[in-house]
């Protein structure tokens, strides 16, 4: 399994001409995975060898500015650059509680029409995530009618065994979620690779002593 890092952003809040807001790109078996979007990540994916159209999933950290901003932006860039399509697969988007809400509020105010299909995958956090007093519990934003106006995803909670949240799962890697304690509720992403069988032919090296 091939994978490779790039870093479009490192600046955090502050970025500059030769610092984009964070943004790192993996890449696997021809897709791009997103892992945060801060302002100025299409720009940045713009100078880079990366093409913004292999972005498969995105995974954000939290939800502070620096995280998000870029992302809005992002997919309606991405929306344009796709005809409507049927068959074609959403991208995946993994992040805190709140995330869906701040998206299609976003996309929704700003009378964006996306012809790109995304489902959002929010991570309930805990209150010991962050300093007390710092805790919002984002769990009641936009039910109800407004619901059915959002886009589709899963709401993922903690598993007790594992302290993680299990994310996603195929024959060579699984990805999970860890808790992070930080000024809001963040969360660390983990890729594990699968153990590979071995391609040693045994029998020949029995032959050859």
């Amino acid at each position: 399994m091939s994978l490779d890092v790039t870093f479009l952003g490192t600046g955090a809040a502050f970025p500059c001409p030769s610092r984009g807001a964070s943004a790192l790109v993996l890449r696997r078996a021809g897709q791009c995975w997103l892992f945060d979007c801060g302002e100025g990540t299409q720009t940045q994916l713009m100078k880079s060898h990366l093409r913004a159209a292999k972005i498969t999933k995105i995974f954000i950290t939290h939800l502070h500015g620096d995280h998000i901003f870029g992302l809005p932006g992002l997919l309606c860039t991405l929306s344009l650059q796709r005809s409507p399509d049927a068959s074609v697969v959403p991208i995946d988007i993994y992040g805190p509680l709140g995330l869906r809400s701040f998206l299609w509020r976003s996309l929704e105010l700003s009378h964006s029409q996306l012809l790109l299909p995304y489902s959002v995958h929010e991570l309930v956090p805990t209150p010991d995530q962050c300093p007390a007093g710092e805790f919002r519990d984002f769990s009641g934003l936009d039910r109800g009618e407004a619901l059915a106006q959002a886009p589709p995803g899963t709401v993922l909670r903690l598993d007790a065994e594992t302290d993680s949240y299990l994310l996603l799962e195929d024959e060579e890697l699984s990805v999970r979620a860890f808790r992070l304690f930080h000024r809001v509720p963040s969360f660390g992403f983990v890729l594990e690779e699968k153990p590979r069988p071995g391609k040693l032919k045994v029998h020949v090296l029995q032959e050859l002593g």
